[in-house]
């Protein structure tokens, strides 16, 4: 997903957004959230107790910590190049999320991220036995 945030990335907002979001998910891949230092999480406390969701936070200056997403922002970068200001409007920031998603990848055996998650949700376990998302 790539959520817009039209009031910004305060923390309040980007905790509301998250909520919002999060709680539309199936509870299998509701399992943790890891977010980098950055102030927007300031309120993550308030994003765990409404979705039950765990948030974690990498070490500073550890992209390791978190591959997926940073893999996921160099792909997005494509489409929404750095230092341009992202579009608000949800559909095209859904758009982008769709095509990224159809993406083979060589990580998930060239099947896209969408098939892994359809195979996952239909097995009720992700791709490596575990119940949660593999990020290798």
């Amino acid at each position: 997903m790539i959520l817009a945030l039209p009031q910004g990335k305060s923390a309040d907002h980007v905790a509301d957004v998250l909520i919002d979001h999060v709680q539309g998910l199936p509870a299998l891949v509701r399992k943790s959230l890891t977010w980098d230092q950055g102030t927007e999480m300031g309120r993550h406390a308030a994003v765990t107790v409404a979705t039950d969701l765990p948030v974690f936070f990498a070490d500073p200056h550890s992209p390791w910590q978190r591959p997926t997403n940073d893999n996921t922002n160099r792909m997005s970068r494509e489409y929404l190049p750095k230092g341009t200001d992202i579009v608000q409007h949800q559909p095209y920031l859904t758009a982008i999320a769709e095509d990224l998603n159809t993406r083979p990848r060589a990580c998930l055996g060239f099947y896209t991220p969408q098939e892994v998650f359809h195979r996952m949700l239909l097995d009720g376990q992700s791709a490596n036995g575990e119940g949660v998302a593999s990020t290798n």
